[in-house]
């Protein structure tokens, strides 16, 4: 999925098993995040992040989702722990995270294997990727700030 594309629509479950679509935003900008693991120091950071910027995103009618392939038991725990007020959903499978093309090859500690490459896609109203975030412009801890001081969400 790349900027000027429609988002594909999708259908996964949130932390209460819940089937959440991201065609039920349609009308409101949305913040899609995808992020590997719960709990991890990185996607922790990213969280509360938005957590603590999320009044200020909810002003500009926006919406945040984050996605990883953590189970909808484990989403719940990491909702709890640092309560976090926006929505979570599980992709077990990983179809949705190879369709949006950010399950990549990743190096660690001299290893390669196959992960979650942290990208944030900023959605319009109507469904059209306006911009997304990787690479050297993905900053985990201030994700959200950097979101609110662009053009997105003026």
């Amino acid at each position: 999925m790349n900027i000027g594309d429609i988002a594909l629509d999708f259908k996964l479950e949130d932390k209460d098993g819940n089937l959440v679509s991201l065609s039920d935003f349609k009308g409101k900008k949305v913040i899609l995040y995808f992020y590997p693991k719960d709990n991890t120091p990185g996607c922790t950071k990213q969280a509360c992040n938005f957590r603590d910027n999320y009044p200020q995103i909810m002003e500009k009618n926006a919406v945040v989702l984050g996605i990883s392939k953590d189970s909808i038991k484990k989403h719940s725990n990491f909702t709890e722990k640092y309560e976090l007020p926006f929505t979570l959903l599980s992709d077990p499978d990983g179809k949705v995270i190879e369709e949006y093309g950010v399950w990549k090859e990743k190096k660690m500690y001299g290893k390669t294997f196959m992960g979650i490459n942290r990208t944030t896609f900023l959605i319009d109203e109507n469904g059209v990727i306006i911009d997304k975030i990787d690479g050297k412009r993905m900053k985990a801890s201030t994700n959200a700030e950097d979101i609110l001081a662009g053009e997105f969400l003026k």
